[in-house]
């Protein structure tokens, strides 16, 4: 199983990148959970931020992307899109020394929905760049949604994606708990 076949047959290219990465992004969560390429997790196991191991070079600044593709069902697809983390300016694979553009927000596909695609994507910076995005705690949701990937890749220059990972996730009673904290 191959992230690029993985990222294809998930549809994940076309509706989020338009290039498959090649190489995996190690996702491991404080509850023990691992994303593995579209395996099923809970809400409930994956509302804290994990631990995110990928191969990089310590030269090199890299893009972290965690985002829903699936947030909207409606005939738009510009409103897909809902970013839950994006990380800047990281050095390696340092994930914890980056640029927080916008805090963690666990999964929380609201009740009815079915089930979600989770995305992460890496992308390996230019060189070390200066991000004019609204900064974002993990309680604001301002800004979050109608997102584009592809946008903001092409907006500063990350090119094609050089990792990733994904999994699914469907309502649990986590998330009105979530969306309570968020203040919706």
């Amino acid at each position: 199983m191959s992230v690029s076949s993985e990222f294809e047959s998930s549809k994940i290219v076309p509706d989020v990148v338009s290039v498959a990465p090649t190489d995996s992004i190690k996702l491991t969560y404080p509850s023990g959970a691992e994303a593995c390429l579209g395996n099923e997790l809970t809400p409930t196991q994956v509302k804290d931020q994990p631990t995110v191991y990928y191969e990089a070079d310590d030269c090199d600044y890299y893009t972290l992307v965690f985002t829903d593709p699936d947030n909207y069902d409606g005939p738009e697809p510009v409103y897909r899109e809902w970013h839950h983390w994006l990380v800047g300016n990281i050095p390696g694979n340092k994930v914890a020394d980056g640029e927080v553009l916008s805090g963690y927000i666990g999964s929380g596909p609201p009740e009815g929905t079915g089930i979600h695609r989770y995305v992460y994507i890496l992308f390996k910076q230019p060189g070390k760049l200066e991000f004019d995005e609204k900064r974002l705690t993990n309680t604001s949701v301002d800004g979050r949604a109608a997102f584009s990937t592809k946008k903001f890749a092409e907006k500063y220059n990350l090119g094609n994606p050089v990792a990733g990972n994904f999994y699914r996730a469907q309502f649990d009673d986590y998330v009105p708990l979530l969306y309570k904290s968020l203040g919706a």
